[in-house]
């Protein structure tokens, strides 16, 4: 048997078990990632094997000379939680992943985003198949999307995202 090797985007989860999967660990540790993500003021309020939610409060440093939340925000915490979404879908098989990259994203504005906002993001699941099933070190594309909703479930801002997601198996780290 080949002992796991935890390296790459996975060290940052340490504690991580694969064989039971402590969803509330990964999001304690994703919530404090992405430094941008503390400076906006976001908050990753979930992270699950099909989804991830990240919130943007209701502040005034988030906000633009308009008075809606800035479009940098709504960016922001749609980013963080596509990855977080990832992160929930892939965990058992976390620690084969060197590196997840945003390649791309187109965004959608569609109504003034107010008060508290909702990042509610997916990953492709057939993509995802793929990495979870990959037998060789690999470099994988990946796509996600993320929905932006207000307090009143309005859409506010739809994105989707392409990524790079290279897995490396034990054999091939160095």
């Amino acid at each position: 048997m080949t002992a796991r090797v935890t390296g790459g985007f996975a060290a940052a989860y340490p504690e991580l078990d694969p064989a039971a999967i402590d969803y509330e660990y990964l999001r304690a540790v994703s919530q404090d990632m992405v430094p941008f993500g503390r400076h906006v003021g976001t908050l990753i309020t979930e992270v699950g094997p099909e989804q991830a939610v990240v919130e943007i409060p209701a502040v005034d440093h988030a906000r633009n000379h308009m008075g809606t939340v800035h479009a940098g925000a709504l960016f922001t915490a749609a980013d963080i939680a596509g990855a977080a979404a990832f992160v929930g879908a892939a965990a058992a098989r976390l620690h084969t992943v060197e590196r997840l990259v945003l390649r791309g994203g187109a965004a959608s504005y569609r109504k003034p985003a107010v008060g508290r906002i909702r990042a509610i993001a997916t990953v492709d699941q057939r993509e995802l198949a793929n990495i979870l099933a990959a037998e060789r070190s690999e470099r994988f594309e990946l796509g996600g999307k993320a929905l932006l909703r207000d307090d009143n479930d309005v859409v506010v801002a739809k994105f989707t995202f392409d990524y790079v997601c290279d897995v490396v198996l034990g054999e091939d780290r160095s």
